[in-house]
């Protein structure tokens, strides 16, 4: 059973004039007057310097606050309106000359450093009634200079920032991290990077959230002992650049906003700082499954292999929203044509496909590898990304081997790509394109571009856009900046183990990170992973049946799902499993995400939400990364360990129905050791 449980000027005399008297010497019974005469000047010229300085501190204190903000030598407080200390600051690379300060109604400025000149300033913004903003900018007047800001955790909850390799939800850090290019990058190939999608943003449970500029150098470390998140602008051994015209002067500057909850201060930075998109990717997405050829054929995929998937999936009874034919369908990589020995009679492949109602989707990437017949094409047309002369295109290492990089902030090579990816659709009716790929982090450390980059992560915003005539039924795996490609961006490749580190338990705190951080349209990626040989829980080549039958279990409950490993790779109660929760996806989640869905073009709110999305003054609803909400009023709890049928459940207040038909009506509540069977997954409808 599971349990419920705060001088005195003298008179002149006018008269004849005398001899002076004899001045009367200062005995020993005298000279104690004196000293006291003298030591009570003394003690009045103390008092005087004394107030004096006490009154110059009183104003210089009423100087350096403004509202709920204290300004000090090495940092800030932010309080709240019950007087308690929400957010810190702390100066990492300098402190201020107070005495250099002023205040100039809602503005602190300062003009003097411990180390020389700068210009500081903090504003006070007040946008509206429940909200209160803070415009902080320290720019450094000498060049080399590094500007340095570290913010406390506070003991508060953190979410945002980037798609990570070990996602956790909150934020959680460890160790001590030098601050680093905040840069888009590859997990996979380097679990330190910072992942394929990210932003200058993040919020505390709290109410406080700060959005970094997108002028900024920007770059982020952290030290676990400490506490802090390192906030750093530098342009020394760095890949940002000052804009053309414009010294290397370092400057810091973001907005820091307090709100009344967690909730509604998110609200109001998605509707001031992100992008939205401007439409819903097409209906059949949410609603049926993508089959992917990757994970289950490799680059050993070929034309028979691909029919025959096909034809698998409408043999066990499957509906198909996009068959997308993956890697090395090519002869080499950078080119548009099919290999004609692994794919021969491609039209009539293509014809065969359609008749059978099959809409196909090709994976895509931004190189062209130096064996490609396109590589000398692109070095003649100057389609690349170039070393920094100039004069040559730059190499790159990537998983497929060594080429150039397209460079899609010259107009040439965005054509020159896009017109491929035209007449693939016009040729053989391609629907849409897998774009994989687009970090920073491929781009040499060293290169110059056709438009010049202060941002280096605007490679990947130019790289997502390649997207848009697509977006009904395109999928983007990079992001920055990318709201508003309006198409599906999906998780990272996830190892088919069940852990944090790009596994099963990693896909809700990934979801909710880019949900926050402003990416609603969201493909978790195929259930069971990627099933590579070193990095798959299972004994015969598969992903294991039981972590295959509880990640298919949570992919039903996200906007779309993806197949790849088949579920008749197992046997017929998989199958049966995986028909019962395609179906209860199409007819129970899909309606209640595309309600979302159209509200995401007016406020850009989550489609999947953390538990504090509707109980933010709930501390455990804070912490809770294994269950969430679609919309405010459908909560799922799956089961994410193995060898488990049963699980803890956290519910908020309210009044919840379960999928049993069980009433909760008192709140909060945890449920313990909830029975779920492997057929199941728990979820809950709030009722009231």
């Amino acid at each position: 059973m599971y349990q419920i449980v705060q001088g005195t000027v003298g008179d002149l005399y006018p008269g004849p004039f005398r001899k002076p008297p004899k001045q009367k010497k200062w005995g020993r019974q005298g000279r104690p007057m004196l000293l006291a005469i003298t030591l009570g000047v003394v003690l009045v010229m103390a008092a005087i310097v004394a107030w004096c300085y006490y009154s110059a501190s009183l104003r210089r204190a009423e100087i350096l606050k403004t509202e709920l903000l204290d300004l000090k030598s090495d940092g800030f407080i932010i309080r709240n309106q019950v007087n308690e200390v929400i957010f810190r600051m702390f100066f990492r690379s300098g402190s201020l000359d107070l005495d250099s300060c002023s205040k100039e109604g809602g503005i602190l400025r300062c003009d003097q450093s411990g180390t020389g000149k700068l210009n500081f300033f903090i504003q006070t913004v007040r946008p509206k009634d429940t909200v209160m903003c803070y415009r902080v900018r320290w720019e450094e007047l000498e060049e080399g200079r590094s500007v340095e800001h570290a913010m406390s955790y506070n003991g508060s909850h953190w979410y945002g920032g980037a798609e990570q390799a070990i996602q956790h939800w909150p934020m959680s850090v460890e160790g001590q991290q030098p601050p680093k290019p905040f840069i888009t990058g590859d997990v996979y190939s380097n679990r330190q990077d910072f992942g394929s999608i990210l932003e200058r943003y993040w919020l505390s449970a709290n109410a406080t959230a700060i959005k970094i500029n997108d002028s900024v150098p920007f770059h982020l470390g952290w030290d676990d002992e400490e506490k802090v998140l390192r906030f750093q602008a530098r342009y020394n051994d760095s890949p940002y650049k000052p804009l053309p015209g414009q010294a290397p002067l370092a400057e810091l500057s973001y907005r820091v906003c307090v709100g009344r909850d967690v909730t509604s201060i998110h609200k109001y930075m998605v509707r001031r700082y992100f992008n939205k998109p401007s439409k819903v990717p097409s209906e059949a997405m949410f609603r049926q499954p993508i089959w992917s050829t990757w994970a289950l054929h490799k680059t050993a995929v070929d034309r028979e292999k691909l029919l025959k998937y096909a034809s698998d999936i409408q043999k066990h009874g499957f509906n198909c929203s996009l068959l997308e034919l993956d890697d090395r369908y090519t002869s080499d990589y950078g080119e548009f044509t099919f290999d004609p020995v692994k794919f021969p009679n491609v039209s009539t492949m293509f014809q065969s496909l359609k008749d059978d109602g099959f809409l196909v989707s090709l994976w895509i990437h931004p190189f062209v590898n130096y064996d490609s017949a396109n590589f000398g094409v692109g070095v003649e047309s100057e389609l690349f990304v170039r070393e920094p002369s100039g004069q040559l295109p730059a190499l790159v290492r990537w998983w497929n081997g060594i080429g150039s990089i397209l460079d899609f902030t010259n107009p040439d090579a965005r054509e020159w790509f896009a017109s491929h990816l035209r007449a693939l659709k016009t040729e053989y009716g391609i629907t849409s394109f897998n774009f994989d790929a687009g970090e920073t982090s491929y781009l040499p450390k060293q290169f110059s571009t056709y438009a010049p980059m202060h941002d280096p992560s605007t490679f990947t915003r130019r790289y997502t856009e390649m997207a848009i005539p697509f977006n009904d039924r395109a999928v983007v795996r990079s992001g920055y900046q990318s709201q508003n490609i309006s198409c599906f961006f999906r998780l990272f490749d996830r190892d088919s183990v069940w852990g944090y580190d790009l596994g099963l338990k990693s896909i809700i705190p990934t979801v909710l990170t880019i949900s926050i951080l402003g990416y609603q349209f969201i493909l978790p990626d195929m259930i069971g992973g990627n099933a590579f040989p070193n990095r798959t829980l299972g004994s015969t080549g598969l992903p294991d049946r039981e972590l295959y039958i509880r990640w298919l279990e949570l992919s039903a409950f996200m906007p779309a799902m993806q197949f790849s490993i088949p579920p008749w790779a197992y046997d017929e109660e998989v199958v049966e499993i995986a028909r019962k929760f395609t179906a209860l996806h199409e007819t129970l989640v899909a309606p209640r995400v595309l309600e979302l869905a159209g509200e995401v073009l007016d406020t850009g709110d989550p489609i999947i939400r953390p538990l504090w999305w509707i109980s933010w003054e709930d501390e455990a609803a804070h912490k809770i990364d294994s269950q969430f909400l679609i919309g405010d009023d459908l909560m799922v709890a799956p089961v994410l360990e193995p060898g488990k049928q049963e699980r803890d459940i956290y519910l908020p207040a309210g009044r919840w129905r379960s999928y049993k038909g069980e009433h909760f009506d008192k709140g909060p509540i945890h449920l313990t050791d909830y029975p779920v069977d492997l057929d199941e997954i728990a979820y809950f409808v709030w009722t009231g």
